[in-house]
């Protein structure tokens, strides 16, 4: 694992520790946590590429209009 430093009002440092600490977890696990979320959040863009990549055989057999797409 690599560290860093990261600067951010005291306060808000503080309220962290607390709210971490009562879910029984440290600030640097809940941080790790939302990097990993962050992340993956990120990801997604290439997610929906790969997907599309792996459909282009799919054919709907022809063009629709606006009203069939929207029509529920």
């Amino acid at each position: 694992m690599k560290n860093i430093t990261l600067s951010a009002d005291e306060h808000l440092i503080e309220q962290a520790r607390q709210i971490a600490q009562a879910q029984h977890k440290t600030l640097n696990s809940v941080f790790r946590e939302w990097l990993e979320q962050y992340t993956v959040q990120s990801g997604s863009g290439k997610d929906f590429d790969a997907l599309m990549k792996r459909l282009q055989h799919v054919n709907a057999g022809r063009r629709y209009t606006r009203d069939e797409m929207n029509a529920r």
